[in-house]
């Protein structure tokens, strides 16, 4: 069980964060991602969003190279990354570094992004970003096999390259791709990826569909329907007062396994607002996750 966290105004506090919940049983922490943030958070496509522009998102891959040093077991995982902010050959190399030194243990979750002014920012076209996030993780795929790598796509091109060292798991590390269903992310995620990342918010009945579809696709490529990973975040269940009830959250984890989900992720900021509240919920984690026989550390 992963568990994640968004921006918070400590970043020091996040290290500690994933050495708790690695000492907890949590099996992955996740860090979401923004470069830049603009004014416009009225033009987020999934209802209200939650943080103003002036939070303080870390840079994912640097806080957890630095979450890597001081833990062992605990996967290191993004959700998501927006990969077209990113040079192909540079994210290449920075995540294959950070998976060999993490000794492999790095997972990406990646995904377009959504804001315009986060690209307008960096001199990119908003409106090529699902070719970008295709072209990228391609180039990444190259980068990370064989060398010297070759690739060609509308957005992305190099012949002759070595791009060293290369990751811990062939291919490179796990890639999960977010977001609904449409033909060409079917292809990512048959052709490019490891798993699938529902849209947030997405209900069980839709992600049974999308889990079905998805491995009849694996079928037919030739690839292990059974290897598919689905990582979703459980539902913030809430006690008769109104508070985030974790134990409650935990418990109601099995209606996303049911429905093909293999990672449940917690979402941490829902009941942690500062550093004091790491004890109580630590505690209260270590109870719920060793009273849940169906989670795997």
């Amino acid at each position: 069980m992963p568990i994640g966290s968004e921006p918070g105004s400590d970043a020091r506090a996040l290290i500690d964060l994933a050495r708790r919940a690695e000492a907890a049983g949590f099996s992955a922490v996740s860090l979401s991602d923004h470069v830049v943030m603009g004014p416009r958070a009225d033009r987020y496509p999934w209802g209200e969003f939650p943080f103003g522009p002036e939070a303080p998102w870390v840079e994912p891959l640097t806080v957890m190279t630095a979450i890597a040093a001081v833990t062992e077991r605990v996967r290191l995982t993004t959700g998501i990354l927006i990969v077209p902010l990113r040079p192909a050959a540079l994210l290449a190399k920075w995540a294959a570094t950070l998976d060999v030194i993490s000794g492999g243990r790095l997972e990406l979750g990646v995904g377009t992004g959504w804001q315009q002014e986060e690209f307008e920012a960096q001199g990119l076209d908003h409106a090529l970003r699902g070719q970008m996030l295709t072209d990228a993780l391609g180039a990444c795929r190259a980068l990370w096999s064989a060398s010297p790598a070759e690739f060609q796509s509308p957005t992305v091109s190099f012949s002759d390259i070595w791009c060293e060292p290369k990751p811990v798991r062939p291919g490179g590390p796990p890639v999960l791709f977010s977001g609904t269903l449409t033909a060409r992310n079917l292809r990512r995620i048959v052709e490019l990826g490891d798993g699938w990342i529902p849209i947030m918010g997405e209900r069980k009945a839709g992600i049974t569909a999308g889990v079905a579809k998805l491995k009849d696709l694996y079928a037919d490529a030739g690839r292990d329907p059974g290897s598919l990973r689905v990582r979703s975040t459980a539902r913030v269940a809430r006690a008769d007062d109104g508070r985030p009830d974790l134990t409650a959250t935990i418990e109601g984890a099995p209606v996303l396994i049911e429905a093909g989900v293999t990672d449940v992720d917690v979402p941490f900021s829902a009941y942690v607002k500062s550093t004091d509240d790491f004890d109580d919920f630590f505690a209260e984690a270590d109870r719920a996750i060793a009273a849940a026989p169906w989670v795997s550390q």
